[in-house]
C-alpha cells in the first residue's frame, strides 16, 4: 500500500509539472490563491457544520459560524444582494437546491438546449432528470449567439413554465432577461440564472447583473471566473422571506448534508480577494478573450460571433471542422501543452464528436497575460492547426511563453503571491 500512495503522489505531481509548462484556456477553470488554498488543508476540513450559524447540529462550530457569516457578508457585498447560502458543495449542487425550493416533479421549466450552450445539470440526464422536471427549450438565434427573444415569448405563451433558468455552459453575450421578463410575469414564471460561468464578470461589473433585471436567484459554482475554490453559491435579490426560507431549505437538508467547511472559508478569502481586486481582473479577464478571438480570427480560424465582437465574456467558441473536428484540436493542441475542450455548437449533433473548440481566458489572465500573449497563443494555434508544425516545436514554445508567468495576479500579498502548482505535494524529481 505505501508503494501505491507514492505512486499517486508521483502522478500528481507529473500533473502539476504538465500544468506549470501549459497554457490552460479551459474557460472553467481558474487558480486558486495561497491564502485561500491554505484553508484547504485546515483542521476545517476534518469538521462537520450541518445546519445554519448558531443553528447547528454538531457542537464545536463557534469559529465555523464565525467564518461562514464573514463569507455571507462578503457574499451579499461583493453582489450587492439581500441573501446568500454559501452551503453548496457545487455549481450542479446549487442547481438541484433552486430546482428543490421551486419546482415539483412534473412541472416544466426553461432552459437552452445543450448544442445551444447549457449546462448538462439542465439536461434531462442531469439536475433535471433528478429532480422530475421536464425542460422547454427557447428558441434560439445561433448568428447571435443568444436566445431568439420573439419566438421564444410565443413558446413561454405556449406552455407556461413554471421557471425559467437563464445561463450558459458556453457563455458568450449576456441573456435576454429584461427583454422577456413582461412575458415571464404575464406567465407568473419565477427567473432563475445560473451565473457559475460569468460569476466574476458580474461581480467586476463586467456582465449583467441579473439579480437587478429580475431573477430571483443566482446560482453558481466559485472557481471559474471567481477564482475561488470548488464550491457552490445561492444569491438573491428579494424582501419576502419566504423565498429565502425555501432557498436555504433546499440547500439544506434538501442537496447538502456538510458543505465543506475548508472550502466555505477559502470562498471567503476569494470573495475578499474579489471585492480587492476583481473589477480589474474582470476587465482583463474580457479584454482578454475578446483579442484571442480577435488574433484568432485574423489567422483564419472560424471564431464565431465575428460579427459582434466575439464575445463579452472570457469565452469563445471557434469552429474546428476543417482542422478536423473539436475532438480531434482540442486532442492535438493538448499533446502541444494547449489546454482547451472540445464543445457543442449550434447545430451539432453529437456531443461526442463536436464541431468546436471552447476557450476561456480565466487563468492566463490571472498570472499577468495580456493581449501580447493572447497573439502568441494564437500564432501557436496556427502553427500546429494550420501550418503543421511538430508537435514538439509548439509544445516547446508553449512552455517558453508560459515560463515568463509564474506570478499569481490579483490576490492578496503584494496583489501578487508566488505561482506554483506544488504548493501541496512538492516539486518533483529532476
Amino acid at each position: 500500500m505505501a508503494q501505491t500512495v507514492s505512486r499517486i503522489r508521483t502522478i500528481v505531481q507529473a500533473h502539476s509539472a504538465r500544468f506549470e509548462r501549459a497554457i490552460p484556456l479551459i474557460a472553467s477553470e481558474n487558480l486558486l490563491s495561497p491564502y485561500a488554498k491554505e484553508l484547504l488543508i485546515s483542521d476545517l476540513h476534518s469538521r462537520y457544520a450541518e445546519g445554519l450559524p448558531g443553528e447547528r447540529y454538531y457542537e464545536g462550530n463557534e469559529q465555523v459560524d464565525e467564518v461562514e457569516n464573514l463569507c455571507l457578508d462578503l457574499a451579499r457585498r461583493l453582489f450587492r444582494c439581500s441573501f446568500a447560502d454559501v452551503r453548496p458543495t457545487s455549481g450542479t449542487v446549487a442547481n438541484l437546491a433552486v430546482l428543490k425550493a421551486f419546482a415539483e416533479p412534473g412541472d416544466l421549466v426553461g432552459t437552452s438546449r445543450l448544442a445551444d450552450g447549457a449546462h448538462i445539470s439542465s439536461a434531462s440526464f442531469g439536475a433535471f432528470g433528478l429532480r422530475g422536471v421536464k425542460p422547454v427549450y427557447y428558441a434560439w438565434d445561433p448568428e447571435q449567439m443568444t436566445i431568439d427573444v420573439p419566438r421564444t415569448r410565443e413558446i413561454l405563451r405556449a406552455v407556461r413554465p413554471k421557471l425559467c433558468l437563464f445561463g450558459l455552459s458556453l457563455f458568450l453575450f449576456p441573456m435576454p432577461i429584461e427583454e422577456l421578463r413582461p412575458t415571464l410575469e404575464e406567465i407568473g414564471a419565477r427567473a432563475w440564472y445560473d451565473g457559475a460561468h460569468v460569476l466574476g464578470l458580474i461581480a467586476g461589473g463586467e456582465f449583467q447583473d441579473p439579480l437587478h433585471e429580475g431573477c430571483t436567484v443566482l446560482s453558481a459554482s466559485t472557481h471559474k471566473t471567481l477564482p475561488g475554490p470548488q464550491h457552490g453559491i445561492l444569491l438573491g435579490q428579494t424582501s419576502d422571506p419566504e423565498v429565502a426560507k425555501r432557498l436555504q431549505s433546499g440547500a439544506f437538508p434538501g442537496v447538502t448534508s456538510n458543505h465543506h467547511l475548508h472550502a466555505m472559508a477559502a470562498l471567503a478569502v476569494s470573495l475578499a480577494e474579489h471585492l480587492e481586486f476583481g473589477r480589474e481582473y474582470a476587465h482583463r479577464t474580457v479584454e482578454n478573450a475578446r483579442a484571442l478571438a480577435q488574433a484568432l480570427h485574423d489567422r483564419g480560424f472560424d471564431v464565431l460571433a465575428a460579427n459582434l465582437g466575439f464575445t463579452r465574456s472570457h469565452t469563445l467558441a471557434v469552429r474546428v471542422e476543417k482542422e478536423g473536428g473539436g475532438e480531434e484540436a482540442a486532442r492535438r493542441l493538448a499533446a502541444a501543452g494547449i489546454i482547451a475542450n472540445k464543445n457543442l455548437l449550434p447545430g451539432d449533433k453529437s456531443p461526442k464528436h463536436p464541431g468546436g473548440v471552447r476557450l476561456g481566458t480565466p487563468e492566463v489572465t490571472r498570472v499577468g497575460m495580456g493581449p501580447k500573449e493572447m497573439e502568441r497563443i494564437a500564432e501557436l494555434f496556427d502553427r500546429l492547426l494550420h501550418q503543421h508544425r511538430p508537435v514538439e516545436e509548439v509544445a516547446a514554445a508553449a512552455a517558453e511563453l508560459k515560463s515568463g508567468f509564474t506570478t499569481m495576479k490579483y490576490c492578496f500579498a503584494a496583489g501578487e503571491a508566488a505561482y506554483r502548482y506544488y504548493d501541496l505535494v512538492g516539486r518533483p524529481p529532476a
